[in-house]
C-alpha cells in the first residue's frame, strides 16, 4: 500500500527554498511551545538566542573557534562516510590526538624550545588520531568486522586512558584534575594572531575545508572514494583494491581528529580532560549527514548548530530556565530540519492493490 522511493534531483533554489521555510516553521512552533510553556515572549528569547552568540566581539570569537573545532571534527569524518565506512569514534580519536599533545607539553615543556615543541605536538598528535583509526580499518579489511560498534567502542578506551593519565598528571595531587599546563612558561601553546587566541584556530579550520573540498572532488584517491562507497564490487572490478582504501582513508580521517585534539590543547583549553572533545564527535555526524558530505555546505550546518547551542545556554542563564528547555528548542529544530532533508531526498507513494478480474 506504500512504499518509499527517490526522487529525482531538486533544483538548488527550489531545495533552499523548502529547507528556509521549514526552518521558519520551524521558529514558529518553538515560539508557541515557548509562550506556552513559559509565558515569555518569543521574540525576546530568540533576540536573547542572537545576543547570546553576536552580542560582544568576543562571543562572536568564542562563537567561530567552537565552530571552526566542530567542522574540523566533521571533515576527519567525511571521507570515511563517503566511503560508507560508518566512524562514530572520533570522539576518541579527537581525545587521542588530545592526549598525545598533552604528554608533550607536559614531558617536553622545560626541555625542548617551543619552536620545536609545537612542530613534535603536531607529528605526535595526527599519530595517535591515526592509530586510534587505523585499528577498525585493519579489523573491517581483513576480517569484515562491524566498523559502527568497533569505532564507538574505541571512544570509550580512550576515554578511559585518558582518564588515568590524568590522575597520574594532577596538579596538586588530589585534585583529580591538571590544571592548565605550562601557564608560566607557555611551551607547547599556538601562538596568537593580533592577541587573538581564537583566529589561528579558524583560519586552520578554513584552509582545512578548502583542502579536503579539493581532495574528494578532484583527487584520484577522492574519486576511489566514492566508488567504493557506491560498490565495493565495482570499485574490485575496476582494479581499486578496496582494503588498502579503507585502511588509507580511515588513516585520514584519524590523523584530522588527532589534528582537532592538538586545537582543543593547544590553541584554546591548554588543559586535558575526559570531556575535552565535548560530544563533537557524534555532533558532527550529523553535521555532516546535513551537508551531504559536501565539505564546503558544513560551514553552514556547523554554525547553525553551535549557534543553536550557544544561544540554548544563553537563554537558560538570562530567563532561569533549565538548560534542558533550551535543548528541547534545540532538538524540535533539528527535528523538523532532518525530516525536510528526508522528504528532499525521498517521497512517499500510495499504490493501490490490483483486483484480480480474472474468470475462472
Amino acid at each position: 500500500m506504500m512504499h518509499i522511493v527517490k526522487r529525482k534531483e531538486m533544483p538548488l533554489a527550489q531545495a533552499m527554498a523548502i529547507r528556509f521555510g521549514i526552518i521558519g516553521i520551524a521558529l514558529i512552533v518553538c515560539g508557541v511551545i515557548t509562550a506556552l510553556m513559559t509565558g515569555l515572549n518569543p521574540i525576546d528569547v530568540y533576540a536573547t538566542m542572537i545576543k547570546g552568540s553576536f552580542g560582544s566581539p568576543r562571543k562572536v570569537w568564542i562563537l567561530l573557534q567552537e565552530v571552526a573545532i566542530l567542522l574540523c571534527v566533521s571533515l576527519a569524518l567525511t571521507p570515511a562516510f563517503r566511503m560508507k565506512f560508518w566512524n562514530l569514534g572520533g570522539e576518541g580519536q579527537v581525545l587521542a590526538g588530545a592526549f598525545a599533545s598533552a604528554a608533550c607539553m607536559i614531558t617536553l615543556g622545560n626541555t625542548v624550545p617551543g619552536v620545536l615543541l609545537i612542530p613534535i605536538m603536531l607529528v605526535a598528535a595526527l599519530a595517535a588520531g591515526a592509530l586510534w583509526a587505523a585499528i577498525p580499518a585493519l579489523f573491517k579489511a581483513r576480517w569484515d568486522t562491524n566498523e559502527t560498534l568497533f569505532t564507538l567502542m574505541m571512544n570509550y578506551v580512550a576515554t578511559q586512558i585518558v582518564a588515568y593519565f590524568v590522575i597520574v598528571w594532577e596538579v596538586p595531587k588530589g585534585s583529580g584534575n591538571i590544571g592548565i599546563i605550562n601557564q608560566s612558561t607557555e611551551a607547547g601553546w599556538l601562538p596568537k594572531i593580533a592577541n587573538n587566541k581564537y583566529m589561528l584556530i579558524v583560519i586552520l579550520a578554513v584552509l582545512l575545508t578548502a583542502a579536503m573540498y579539493v581532495y574528494l572532488t578532484y583527487s584520484k584517491q577522492g574519486y576511489e572514494i566514492s566508488v567504493v562507497g557506491e560498490s565495493p564490487s565495482t570499485a574490485r572490478y575496476v582494479g581499486i583494491k578496496v582494503n588498502k582504501v579503507i585502511v588509507r582513508t580511515l588513516l585520514i580521517s584519524g590523523a584530522i581528529c588527532g589534528f582537532t585534539g592538538l586545537l582543543l590543547v593547544s590553541g584554546s583549553a591548554h588543559t586535558l580532560t575526559t570531556s575535552i572533545a565535548g560530544g563533537r564527535g557524534f555532533t558532527a555526524v550529523m553535521v555532516a549527514w546535513l551537508a551531504k558530505f559536501n565539505p564546503l555546505i558544513m560551514i553552514g550546518s556547523s554554525a547553525l548548530l553551535e549557534f543553536m547551542e550557544s544561544g540554548a545556554g544563553e537563554i537558560s542563564t538570562i530567563y532561569g530556565l533549565n538548560q534542558s528547555f533550551g535543548d528541547i528548542l534545540t532538538g524540535i529544530i533539528l527535528f523538523f530540519i532532518i525530516g525536510t532533508e528526508f522528504f528532499l531526498t525521498y517521497r512517499v507513494v500510495l499504490s493501490k492493490k490490483k483486483e484480480d478480474t480474472a474468470h475462472v
